[in-house]
């Protein structure tokens, strides 16, 4: 299971760009607002800056693509529901009935649903993609959910659903009933986690049915004891929507497209993307937290903070698309949010760069300030200390023009500015002595 010679992964360009970061950090901060005030909205506008290598933000024919499969394990009754229900929704999707349609047509997103593997026939359909690689995937605690022949296919067939797709963002879903048996399998080998951990309710098992569920997937993980190259493990572990969207994942990264990552299911294609290729995580957003358990570990695993966290645990894309007025806000405060200087507003007072100096001896115990934030030196009438600021730590002295050094010997800062055209002592800013 370890040649993976026939698998071609596209190069992807890591988005590091330290002249970019620096441009773009300096449009965030010099608008009008205190420093870091849009939290997390500001380190969103700095990666969709990094990732387009523009400090414009823009974004054009967003894609949603579902990926439907089903599940050989599902046999073992680790679902709530059937697996014909797979079929079913694919239908009502393409019906235009489903939670994921409502939010694409609210958002504007164009929406594909790829058949990758799901266990019945669809109709032709304009947004339907067949590409079934098999009618749903093999038991894996009984054998590999996949041939490594199948998982290279489909891994292939997910990059060249993206290469066809228009547009510089796109978000992925899923369809597939017991789908999260996978999605907690690979988590728990790649990330070298204990099955009781990451073993959630999917879609609402109750007590007796989660505990059948940890001692179904403890005995495929031990099935496949031995697995652990990230293909492999794809092969062995996975499903056919999870391989596929790992591919289109992949693909997307190396076309520089924003790439919005849904709840646990794609965050199990992210993992496996980011073990395959680790620059694709710079491309990522990732959109929300699941309700399902092991998402969470799997977000902590791969150093992602998710945008939302609304305790759904729905799947088919919906999280990502809840998420993107945020990306949409991020763009437009860094093209459209005034600047201090294009608005008038005062920034906030910087402490002063250079020593001035008094024109008379301050009285014994005054604080005194440095200068003023605009950064004008004044003429010194008294001889001081330095010209500059001197390091961290050092005491300075008032002196004479002859010389002599004068009490006080220490000068400290004032914690409020001086009025305009005051001349001002020796002292470094904030107080230290």
């Amino acid at each position: 299971m370890n040649d993976n010679t026939s698998l071609h992964l596209p190069a992807i360009e890591p988005t590091a760009n330290a002249a970019l970061a620096a441009r773009l950090q300096q449009r965030i901060d010099n608008k009008t607002k205190p420093l870091g005030a849009l939290g997390r909205l500001e380190t969103l506008a700095l990666q969709l800056g990094l990732i387009q290598r523009s400090e414009a933000i823009t974004f054009q024919s967003p894609q949603m693509v579902v990926f439907a499969a089903d599940h050989g394990i599902a046999s073992e009754g680790v679902s709530a529901f059937p697996q014909a229900v797979t079929l079913q929704m694919v239908g009502n999707m393409l019906a235009g009935g489903a939670a994921i349609n409502v939010f694409a047509r609210q958002h504007g997103f164009e929406l594909q649903v790829v058949d990758a593997g799901v266990a019945g026939e669809l109709a032709a359909h304009p947004q339907l993609l067949q590409r079934k690689v098999a009618p749903g995937t093999a038991n894996i605690c009984e054998s590999p959910a996949m041939s490594m022949a199948q998982a290279v296919q489909a891994l292939h067939t997910g990059m060249a659903v993206v290469k066809d797709l228009p547009g510089n963002v796109v978000a992925f879903g899923e369809m597939g009933i017991a789908n999260t048996s996978p999605a907690a399998l690979l988590l728990a080998r790649l990330a070298g986690l204990p099955v009781s951990e990451v073993v959630g309710r999917g879609t609402g098992l109750d007590d007796i049915q989660l505990a059948h569920k940890q001692v179904v997937l403890k005995r495929a993980l031990a099935r496949h004891a031995d697995v652990h190259e990230p293909l492999a493990v794809l092969a062995s572990l996975g499903g056919f929507e999870i391989a596929m969207m790992t591919g289109a994942m992949l693909q997307a990264a190396s076309e520089r497209r924003v790439v919005l990552v849904d709840g646990f299911i794609a965050g199990a294609a992210a993992l496996v993307a980011c073990a395959l290729q680790p620059a694709a995580k710079d491309y990522l957003v990732f959109c929300h937290r699941s309700a399902e358990r092991g998402h969470h570990l799997l977000l902590a695993y791969l150093q992602a903070a998710p945008l939302l966290d609304l305790d759904m645990r729905l799947g088919e894309g919906t999280g990502a698309l809840l998420a993107w007025p945020l990306l949409q806000s991020a763009s437009l405060f860094l093209a459209e949010m005034a600047s201090f200087d294009s608005a008038g507003v005062s920034g906030k007072a910087e402490a002063p760069t250079l020593v001035t100096a008094c024109t008379s001896l301050p009285p014994e115990g005054t604080h005194f300030a440095l200068g003023r934030p605009g950064g004008e030196t004044l003429a010194p009438t008294l001889v001081t200390a330095c010209t500059s600021l001197p390091p961290e730590g050092a005491h300075f002295a008032l002196g004479r023009p002859g010389g002599e050094t004068l009490a006080p010997t220490l000068v400290t800062a004032c914690t409020s500015l001086p009025p305009e055209g005051a001349h001002f002592a020796l002292g470094r800013p904030g107080g230290e002595t």
